[in-house]
């Protein structure tokens, strides 16, 4: 059993299956020891969208819901990123996330919500887990979800 794998069972985190694409582009592309995971939503482990995740931070989304939000969409990541190597033992580290959080205009807390996506990848991945971050404020997602995360890691 990989690191990652061992830290998922003591966190209680099972991976759901990857979500599908919904319009023209594939869910990984690896290029080189580089895989580009395509940004993930806030689904649970149904790939619904819980109400409490749908909608804008800074108006009808709370902040401990957005935080919610962001490590779901890190959990879609490691589902993604599963299916793309097979074993994360050829795993080596979580190079960047960028994040797009669904935000009204005046809501500047951007950070610590993003922060519910670096926490989880950096439980899971311990040191190896620590990245590089952009964080976006944007004004609608795909299906209202509140947070959007992408990510790039390296692989042996």
């Amino acid at each position: 059993m990989s690191m990652i794998e061992h830290n998922l069972t003591q966190l209680g985190i099972t991976l759901p299956t990857p979500l599908a694409p919904v319009a023209n582009y594939v869910p990984y592309v690896q290029s080189g020891n580089l895989i580009y995971i395509s940004g993930q939503i806030c689904a649970g482990a149904g790939g619904t969208i819980a109400d409490a995740h749908k909608g804008k931070l800074g108006g009808s989304v709370s902040d401990e819901a957005g935080r919610e939000a962001a490590r779901l969409c890190v959990i879609n990541i490691l589902a993604q990123l599963k299916a793309a190597v097979g074993d994360f033992s050829n795993v080596k580290r979580c190079i960047r996330l960028g994040g797009f959080i669904n935000s009204m205009p005046d809501y500047a807390a951007l950070a610590p919500i993003m922060n519910g996506a670096s926490d989880l990848m950096v439980e899971v991945m311990g040191e190896a887990g620590r990245h590089a971050r952009s964080t976006v404020g944007v004004a609608e997602l795909p299906l209202d979800c509140a947070v959007e995360v992408e990510a790039i890691f390296e692989v042996a």
